[in-house]
């Protein structure tokens, strides 16, 4: 393998599809600051949006060297190949790589200490120990069937509320619908990765919530997943960003299209593109209510 198709793979380790996780509620918390009325540092969603990142990547990476030191990525693995399980890179390796990028997301966060004090420490030092426990450590949260909810928290309810504290000084009721929404949607790419990966993570006692209660559930999880923000656009509306509200209902045809493609399909290689039509919702719908709360 050339030193330019070594890099490239390493580079699609970091599961670009992902990281709009990181992205939205970054740039959602800021926009929905400048709504209420308040300033915003460009400096902290510059930090913010590195140590995300990097916090994500970690995340992928980790996952990637220990999936394939218990068995859940061989060479049957039907979602795209991993660069442990490919022999691109030992686990080791890989291990290490993660880890650089933990600590380089520590490095970005303090600036945002210095700006927010303790509570950021708090959050900072919780979503790097998530990060790595959500496949490693001794309670893996994505083999408990945990990795949703940790999802939802860190991927929407934290990192929203935690950019809009730290340019406002302040929890705000806003911040937490907003990153509930952002962390629902966040939660369908994962909710599609293992529903397409269910039969598979059941033989390595990987207990998903797929493996865990089934096919029917995950489609209604995934259908429940990407229709409730749209029904809690309802909150914005009666508090009166009413183009907020309007403006990110035109990403609900995405919604739709993931829905009925996951109910008439049977899991299979198909849901690689159904993750990529998940990170698509994420992305639009974020960008689209951002755009509602700039007007």
């Amino acid at each position: 393998m050339t030193s330019a198709t070594q890099i490239k793979s390493i580079l699609l380790a970091f599961r670009p599809k992902t990281l709009t996780a990181a992205l939205v509620p970054c740039v959602a918390g800021t926009a929905l600051v400048k709504a209420i009325g308040l300033s915003w540092d460009g400096w902290v969603l510059f930090y913010a949006l590195m140590a995300s990142f990097l916090i994500q990547i970690g995340t992928n990476l980790v996952n990637d060297a220990v999936d394939f030191k218990k068995g859940a990525d061989t060479e049957k693995r039907i979602g795209p190949q991993r660069i442990t399980q490919a022999g691109i890179l030992t686990a080791n390796q890989v291990m290490l790589l993660g880890s650089l990028c933990f600590a380089l997301a520590v490095m970005c966060g303090i600036p945002l200490v210095l700006k927010g004090g303790w509570v950021i420490v708090a959050i900072g030092v919780a979503s790097v120990l998530m990060g790595y426990s959500y496949t490693a450590g001794p309670f893996p949260l994505a083999y408990l069937g945990l990795g949703d909810l940790f999802v939802i928290i860190f991927f929407g309810l934290l990192a929203v509320t935690g950019i809009v504290f730290l340019n406002t000084g302040e929890w705000l009721s806003e911040a937490f619908v907003l990153g509930l929404q952002i962390g629902l949607h966040a939660t369908v790419l994962i909710a599609i990765n293992n529903l397409r990966d269910h039969a598979g993570d059941r033989l390595v006692n990987k207990k998903t919530l797929a493996v865990r209660f089934g096919v029917k559930f995950s489609r209604w999880e995934i259908a429940a997943l990407a229709f409730l923000p749209f029904v809690l656009n309802l909150y914005w509306w009666f508090e009166g960003y009413k183009i907020a509200a309007i403006v990110s209902m035109f990403a609900l045809p995405l919604a739709v299209k993931i829905t009925k493609n996951v109910f008439a399909t049977e899991p299979s290689p198909a849901y690689n593109k159904f993750l990529g039509q998940a990170a698509g919702l994420h992305l639009l719908f974020g960008l689209l209510i951002a755009i509602g709360f700039a007007f």
